[in-house]
């Protein structure tokens, strides 16, 4: 797969971006530069998410979080965030990501049977999303039965507290049982505790589970009648080439919600799971630590700017999102526990290979070669234990040992590049990449385009840079642009 046109005709400081990746480039590595300011992480980031996200349940928080901000006009149906041309094989699938207000989608969902659908207030949202929230609260109602249930049968059985003489006694046994109760608001609990009798109490726990029970019953009934109208919804969708994303709240105010869902062309709408599936798989992004991820939520990335001792807070969101986001890499000062795995993972490849061929495979011995390549004079083993990194200097025909302090941050950024794309089988994909360049001296910021392109070159790349050296490694045909341009100066001399 491989990513040929990208349209954004405005989310945040993106403004009528139209860039075309031609397939046919060799390498197929394509530069994106532009001045400070010009939006470069915003397009990587939109990009990755809504062809890493979109279609997975798990991940949609993501899309919800990177559009907040994303507002329809009043006098607007729908608005378009991106449209996102994909090689695939052998044709073109275009992906057009749209955005709609509650009233614009009830529109587009009427269909010309109108008995169910006309009056009906879920439409306002996405059946699907509302059927999804009808599910949770019958679940959330299920168990409040269940503990309402219990808390009668406790009270039968403590009725003999009104026999009790001592006070104390009585308080101390109703406070038992309110800690049953502690996620429950009971109007009879604002009485002084003391003078509550088993039966008032009784009553208002009944009166609790009327209610629930009836509510129950609500949710019920509500439920059956999205499941009546979600096919017609869906047939009426696949029709139009369209399906759904996600509600999300473009201002925070949650009775204000918008639909995303994305149009697909040019492929068969039964192959379309697979399609973004596959797709999902084959999309990376990698960036500094230190960049502000519009996909995580509003309040974590006010972490990033915060004192010294909110910094913890920031990066433990940080590793969430990395955990969540299979396709996510950040610059770390060195990736020492994949460095690790991908000693034992060609360790194991060695081991199977004598289990099957008799005799050991050389892929840890690959490994420790071509690591070493990448430190020039220096070596590279892990402890007997793989418990820790060993790095070792070649000065004088000996070995001096070496802390990973020791080596400059440009040696463990490019090395836990290395070990990223490799350890990953990052394959036939399309890799974002952000400020590549940042800690390389310029000789390196012109060789890691030989390198990338050496260590997986079937992948397409392209780099979010302020480089001049790493766009020169390239034709000017491969650098892409956005305003301010990076080669504006360049071109004044």
């Amino acid at each position: 797969m491989k990513l040929l046109r990208v349209q954004v005709p405005d989310f945040r400081i993106l403004k009528n971006v139209d860039i075309t990746f031609e397939p046919e480039f060799i390498p197929s590595i394509f530069p994106l530069g532009s001045q400070n300011g010009g939006g470069k992480s915003t397009l990587l980031q939109l990009i990755f998410i809504l062809l890493h996200c979109s279609c997975d349940s798990d991940k949609k928080d993501f899309v919800k979080n990177i559009l907040y901000g994303f507002t329809i006009n009043n006098n607007s149906k729908n608005r378009v965030l991106a449209i996102i041309d994909i090689w695939n094989e052998d044709k073109i699938v275009q992906l057009e990501f749209l955005s709609y207000n509650d009233y614009s989608l009830r529109e587009l969902l009427i269909s010309d049977d109108k008995t169910e659908v006309d009056n009906d207030n879920y439409l306002q949202l996405s059946v699907s999303n509302q059927l999804e929230k009808i599910i949770n609260k019958i679940s959330i109602t299920e168990k409040e039965i269940y503990d309402l249930k219990r808390a009668i049968i406790t009270l039968d059985s403590v009725r003999q507290l009104e026999t009790f003489e001592s006070v104390e006694e009585k308080i101390y046994a109703l406070r038992e049982l309110m800690q049953r109760l502690e996620r429950f608001e009971f109007r009879i609990l604002r009485f002084p505790i003391a003078n509550i009798s088993i039966e008032r109490f009784q009553d208002e726990v009944q009166t609790r589970l009327d209610i629930s029970k009836l509510n129950l019953k609500k949710h019920y009934e509500e439920r059956e009648q999205l499941e009546r109208i979600l096919p017609r919804v869906i047939k009426y969708w696949q029709s139009e080439k369209l399906l759904y994303i996600c509600n999300y709240s473009a201002n925070g105010n949650k009775d204000e919600e918008e639909v995303l869902l994305f149009r697909i062309t040019n492929i068969d709408m039964n192959e379309v799971e697979i399609f973004m599936k596959k797709l999902s798989q084959k999309i990376f992004l990698a960036a500094p630590s230190t960049q502000v991820f519009l996909f995580n939520s509003k309040e974590s990335r006010k972490l990033l700017f915060k004192k010294q001792d909110n910094e913890t807070e920031y990066y433990s969101q940080l590793k969430l999102a990395k955990y969540k986001l299979s396709g996510f890499f950040t610059y770390d000062f060195l990736a020492v526990d994949i460095l690790i795995e991908a000693f034992k993972s060609a360790r194991d490849k060695d081991f199977a290979e004598a289990i099957q061929k008799g005799e050991y495979g050389n892929s840890y011995k690959a490994l420790i070669n071509d690591l070493n390549i990448i430190l020039f004079n220096k070596k590279i083993n892990v402890d007997t234990d793989l418990s820790g990194v060993i790095f070792k200097l070649d000065k004088d025909g000996g070995d001096v040992e070496l802390y990973p302090e020791d080596l400059s941050h440009g040696e463990l950024k490019r090395l836990s590049i290395y070990i990223w794309i490799k350890y990953h089988n990052i394959e036939n994909a399309i890799v974002l990449m952000d400020e590549i360049e940042i800690a390389f001296h310029p000789d390196w910021q012109y060789q890691i385009i030989a390198d990338i392109n050496q260590w997986a070159p079937s992948n397409q790349y392209i780099l979010a840079t302020h480089s001049y050296e790493l766009c020169q490694a390239l034709t000017p045909a491969h650098v892409k642009e956005l305003e301010p341009k990076l080669l504006k100066q360049e071109a004044k001399n």
